[in-house]
C-alpha cells in the first residue's frame, strides 16, 4: 500500500508563522527575489487583502519587483468546465519543468454568488506538478470578477516574474466569451475544446474564437480520437472565417491527449514559434506595453468605485435611491444618473 507523501513539517511550520508575523516589505521582495516560495505566497495574499495597509504595502513590493527583468512567456489556458484544464496544466508544466523551465501556475477556483466561497483545490488536482521543486501553484478565488479571473492576477503575474519563472500559466473557470480579461493580460491564449460533447457548434461563436492563437482538442485518446480529428477539421474550417491577426500570426488547431503525454510537447513548441515571431516583428513588446496602459485604465476605473463606496454621502445617498426603486418611484438608470449628480457636485 503507497504511502500518502505530505508536506515536509519544517515547510508547514514555516507556512504557519508567516501568516501570523508582520514582514517588511523589504523582506518579501527579497524573499521572492531568492525564490522563496512561502514569501512569494504571502505577497500574493497580501495583494488580494482588502485591507488599506496591506494595499499600501503590497503595491511597494511590486514597485521593488518592477525593477527586475524578465523574459517569461505568459500563457492563458481556459476552456469550458470538464475539458481537462488542470490535467493539461499539470501535463504541460512538468514537461516544462522537464526541460529545465520554472513554471508558475495562477489558477483561478469559481467563487461561489451565495455563499462566496472557494474551493480552491488546484494542487489537489496537480499533485505531481505542486511537488515539483520547479513549479509554484497558487490558486485564487475569482471572486466577483469578470472573465473568471481574479482582480489581482495581473500583479500576480508580475511578483512570479520577479522570483524568477519562466512560463506563466494563467487558468481561467472558462465561463465564455467574457474570457476577454485573460486575453488582456497573456502572451498566447489558448482555447482547449472536447470532441464529441456538443462542443464544435458552440466553439465557431464569435469572440472566444477569435481571441484564440490556437484550439487545443484535448482528451484525443482511445475511442475519442476519431471524434477529435473530425472537430480538428471543423474548427480548422471556421477559423478561416475569421479576419487574420494583426500581428500575422495564424492560428492553428491541434490534437492533444493531456493523459497519455501527446501532443503537449509539440503545443509549447508553437507557443515559442508564436513568440519568436511576435518579437521578430515587434508585436510582442508592443503588446505587453498596450496591456500597461490597459491595466493602467481598468485600476484607475476600480479604484474610483472604491472610492465613491467609502463614502458615507454616497452610501447614505445610495440607500435613499434603492429605497425609491424598491416603492417604484424611480428607474434604476435615472436613479443612478441622480446619484452621480448629486455626489459629484459635493466633491
Amino acid at each position: 500500500m503507497a504511502t500518502k507523501k505530505t508536506t515536509p513539517p519544517d515547510t508547514v511550520s514555516k507556512i504557519k508563522a508567516l501568516r501570523k508575523q508582520e514582514i517588511s516589505v523589504e523582506a518579501l521582495t527579497k524573499g521572492i527575489f531568492n525564490n522563496d516560495k512561502a514569501l512569494l505566497a504571502k505577497a500574493i495574499t497580501l495583494l488580494e487583502s482588502t485591507k488599506a495597509e496591506h494595499y499600501e504595502k503590497a503595491n511597494a513590493v511590486i514597485e521593488e519587483c518592477l525593477s527586475v527583468p524578465n523574459n517569461s512567456i505568459r500563457l492563458g489556458i481556459t476552456g469550458v468546465p470538464g475539458v481537462g484544464k488542470s490535467s493539461f496544466i499539470e501535463t504541460l508544466g512538468t514537461t516544462l519543468t522537464s526541460m529545465g523551465k520554472k513554471v508558475a501556475v495562477l489558477a483561478v477556483d469559481p467563487t461561489s454568488s451565495l455563499s462566496k466561497g472557494s474551493i480552491l483545490g488546484d494542487k489537489t488536482r496537480m499533485q505531481t506538478l505542486s511537488k515539483d521543486p520547479n513549479a509554484f501553484i497558487r490558486p485564487s478565488p475569482s471572486g466577483n470578477s469578470l472573465g473568471g479571473v481574479a482582480q489581482k492576477t495581473r500583479e500576480s503575474i508580475m511578483l512570479c516574474e520577479a522570483a524568477g519563472y519562466d512560463v506563466i500559466l494563467v487558468e481561467t473557470v472558462g465561463v465564455g466569451q467574457s474570457e476577454i480579461a485573460v486575453h488582456s493580460m497573456v502572451d498566447f491564449f489558448l482555447l482547449l475544446k472536447l470532441s464529441g460533447a456538443g462542443d464544435e457548434l458552440q466553439g465557431i461563436k464569435r469572440g472566444i474564437m477569435e481571441m484564440a492563437d490556437a484550439i487545443a482538442i484535448n482528451k484525443a485518446d482511445g475511442t475519442n480520437l476519431e471524434r477529435a480529428k473530425l472537430a480538428e477539421t471543423e474548427f480548422s474550417r471556421a477559423l478561416h472565417l475569421y479576419p487574420p491577426k494583426k500581428n500575422g500570426w495564424v492560428p492553428k488547431v491541434v490534437r492533444c491527449s493531456a493523459t497519455e503525454n501527446t501532443g503537449i510537447r509539440e503545443i509549447w513548441e508553437m507557443v515559442e514559434d508564436f513568440v519568436a515571431q511576435n518579437k521578430e516583428n515587434g508585436h510582442f513588446e508592443k503588446n505587453r506595453k498596450t496591456q500597461n496602459k490597459n491595466w493602467f485604465l481598468q485600476t484607475v476605473d476600480e479604484h474610483l468605485k472604491q472610492f465613491f463606496h467609502q463614502k458615507e454621502s454616497f452610501k447614505k445617498e445610495q440607500a435613499k435611491m434603492l429605497s425609491a426603486i424598491e416603492k417604484n418611484e424611480i428607474s434604476p438608470f435615472y436613479a443612478a444618473k441622480l446619484l452621480l449628480d448629486k455626489i459629484t457636485k459635493k466633491l
